[in-house]
């Protein structure tokens, strides 16, 4: 685990991720600003923070925690893009696309976490 957290591409597709969230809630109304756009934009930064905390913990047992807790904010993200999407904020591609994201992040974060498991 020598290597820097920037290294692991579930920090580099979930920073994109979170980039990508930013961006499309600007156009979110502004009372939303409170609500919704701070729920999703803190749920999507969580998931790149918590993986490189994680990797710098001593532990395989305290990384494969923290991926945990970065699993679940891709959850929670995506529970937040289907209503954001339910509530007309979010275009039928644009909430595709982040959903799609978003699976993705959720499968490279549980294959590294089983990949910690079985060492």
């Amino acid at each position: 685990m020598g290597h820097s957290y920037r290294d692991l591409v579930a920090w580099q597709k979930s920073k994109d991720l979170a980039t990508m969230i930013y961006r499309e809630t600007r156009s979110f109304p502004t009372p939303e600003l409170y609500g919704l756009v701070s729920q999703l934009r803190r749920a999507a930064v969580s998931v790149p923070s918590n993986i490189a905390e994680g990797q710098g913990r001593l532990t395989k047992g305290e990384f494969r925690h923290f991926l945990g807790i970065a699993r679940g904010s891709v959850l929670e993200l995506q529970t937040q893009l289907e209503i954001s999407y339910e509530l007309g904020y979010l275009a039928k591609e644009r909430h595709k696309k982040l959903i799609q994201a978003s699976d993705e992040v959720l499968r490279i974060i549980n294959a590294l976490s089983s990949s910690l498991r079985d060492r």
